[in-house]
C-alpha cells in the first residue's frame, strides 16, 4: 500500500487525527474546475435484491445529479462555488443493477473487486472511463453496521441502502471523505485557553461532524479542498486587526485565518447565512489543526453548548470572542461580529486579548457579492493522490488496505463496524472512524 498516498485514522492521546500524509493540497489557480466523473453503480448479491429496484433507478440520478439543491452535485457546486463539479460518468447516470456472485455481506472490498470485474466486462475502467465509483447496495441481509463507507481520500463509496433513496446526507459525507476529510470532532476548551481541553462529541460546524449538510463544511476543510482563493485564506505572518466575511456564499474578502500555532494551526472562520449553507450558524469560529492536516481539524469550544440544528440554542451560542493559547503565545479577540462581516484581532507576541473584549458589536454590511467564473479542468483527486491515480493497485487491494470512514444508518446514529479495524466511538450518537490493518 502507497502509505504517502492513503492517509492512516490514528488514534493519539483519544483525539482522532489523520497522519501527516494528508498534506493541504497544494493551490491550483483560483479559477481552476475540477470535474469529477462519477459513477453510481446498483449492486445486488446472489440472494439479495432490491425491494423496489425501479425506485432505486428513479432516485439515483437526482440524489446524485439532480438540479435541486439536495443532489451531490449541486451541493457541492455551491459549496466549492463552482469550483468542483461531480458529473456522471456515464449517460444514463448510473449503471445496473449489477448481480454479483457473492452472498449479502459487510465485505466492502470483495464488493468493490467484483463491482469493478462486472464494470470491467461492461467496458468502463476506472480512471479510463470514471474517476469515482459508488456502489449502492440493499442493506437488508449484509449485517453493515453502517449506512455509509468512504475511502480517505480516495475514489470508493459505498451506500449500504435502507429504502429507495439514500439521501444527500449520507452520499455528501462520505464524499467528503473521499476529498481527504475525516471525522470533524468538538474540544471543549471553557477556561479559554487551549492548554486544557477535552473531546466533547462532534462538531456541529461541517457536515463531516454532525452539522449535516446545511452546514456545508468548515474553513480548515475548504482549505483542505482547496476551495478557497489565495486571496481569501491568510496565513497571518504578524499581529494584527483582520475583517472575515462569511465563510460560504459569493463575494471578494477574506474567509480564512490561518494562524501559525507551534506544530499546529488555529484557523479561524466567520459564519452567517449564505444560500443553501448556515442558516443555524453565526459568529466567529476556531479550529485546532494538527500538525498541518487540514483535513483532521477539530472545533474549539469555549462555552458548553454546541449549537446543532437538533436544539433551540442561538445560532451564535458557540461562537468564539477569545482565544489564547499560552504554549504558543497565540491570542485571538473578536473586535465586532454580525451582519455578514468580523473583525478579528490577532496576536503572535503572547498578549492576552481578553481584556480588550466585551460582547460583539454588529460590523458593517460586507461589499457587494459576485460570482467568480471558472474555467480549466483537474482530475477531482486531493494532489498528494494523484499519484495514485490510474496507477492504483488492484480493486481487491486497494479497498481492502485504504483507509475507510463509516456513517452510520441515521443522521444520529453511527454504530461499530466490525472486522479487523481500529474504531473510535466518542460518546452515544457519535461518529466512528475504522481502518483496516495492513496486511503482513
Amino acid at each position: 500500500m502507497n502509505t504517502s498516498a492513503l492517509g492512516r485514522i490514528a488514534l493519539a492521546t483519544g483525539i482522532t487525527v489523520l497522519s501527516a500524509g494528508l498534506l493541504p493540497a497544494t493551490a491550483h489557480a483560483d479559477d481552476a474546475v475540477v470535474e469529477r466523473r462519477t459513477l453510481p453503480v446498483l449492486v445486488e448479491f446472489a440472494d439479495s435484491s432490491f425491494q423496489d429496484a425501479a425506485a432505486v433507478k428513479a432516485s439515483t440520478p437526482d440524489t446524485y445529479f439532480g438540479a435541486k439543491k439536495d443532489s451531490l452535485a449541486s451541493f457541492f457546486s455551491e459549496l466549492s462555488r463552482g469550483k468542483y463539479r461531480v458529473v456522471p460518468a456515464v449517460d444514463e447516470q448510473y449503471v445496473g443493477p449489477v448481480k454479483l456472485s457473492m452472498a449479502a455481506a459487510c465485505d466492502y472490498g470483495e464488493i468493490n473487486t467484483q463491482t469493478q470485474k462486472a464494470l470491467a466486462e461492461r467496458g468502463l475502467v476506472r480512471g479510463e472511463d470514471y474517476d469515482s465509483l459508488s456502489m449502492v447496495f440493499p442493506a437488508q441481509k449484509t449485517g453493515c453496521d453502517w449506512a455509509g463507507l468512504g475511502s480517505v481520500p480516495g475514489p470508493y463509496t459505498w451506500i449500504n441502502l435502507y429504502g429507495t433513496a439514500g439521501g444527500l446526507g449520507v452520499v455528501g459525507h462520505e464524499f467528503g471523505h473521499n476529498l481527504g476529510l475525516g471525522h470533524q470532532m468538538r474540544f471543549m476548551c471553557t477556561d479559554g485557553d487551549l492548554v486544557d481541553c477535552k473531546e466533547n462529541g462532534t462538531s456541529a460546524k461541517s457536515m463531516m461532524g454532525g452539522g449535516g449538510t446545511a452546514a456545508g463544511i468548515s474553513a480548515p476543510e475548504m482549505i483542505r479542498a482547496d476551495w478557497l482563493a489565495d486571496s481569501e485564506k491568510v496565513t497571518v505572518a504578524k499581529s494584527g486587526t483582520y475583517t472575515l466575511r462569511s465563510l460560504h456564499g459569493d463575494g471578494d474578502g477574506i474567509r480564512a485565518l490561518d494562524i501559525p500555532m507551534g506544530e499546529d494551526r488555529l484557523v479561524v472562520e466567520y459564519r452567517h447565512a449564505a444560500g443553501s449553507f448556515d442558516q443555524d450558524i453565526e459568529g466567529v469560529h476556531a479550529y485546532r489543526v494538527p500538525k498541518g492536516n487540514y483535513g483532521s481539524s477539530t472545533l474549539i469550544d469555549m462555552t458548553e453548548v454546541n449549537k446543532t440544528a437538533g436544539n433551540e440554542a442561538p445560532a451564535d451560542a458557540d461562537a468564539i470572542t477569545s482565544v489564547t493559547d499560552r504554549a504558543s503565545k497565540v491570542s485571538v479577540a473578536v473586535v465586532a461580529s454580525g451582519g455578514g462581516r468580523a473583525e478579528v484581532k490577532v496576536s503572535l507576541e503572547g498578549a492576552d486579548l481578553s481584556a480588550d473584549v466585551d460582547t460583539p458589536a454588529t460590523a458593517a454590511a460586507p461589499a457587494a457579492e459576485h460570482t467568480a467564473t471558472d474555467t480549466d479542468a483537474g482530475d477531482g483527486l486531493p494532489n498528494e493522490t494523484e499519484a495514485q491515480g490510474n496507477a492504483e493497485e488492484t480493486a481487491a487491494a486497494t479497498a481492502d488496505s485504504a483507509d475507510l470512514a463509516a456513517t452510520g444508518g441515521d443522521s444520529n446514529t453511527v454504530p461499530i463496524a466490525a472486522g479487523g479495524a481500529v474504531l473510535l466511538l466518542v460518546g452515544a450518537g457519535a461518529l466512528v472512524l475504522m481502518r483496516r490493518r495492513e496486511r503482513a
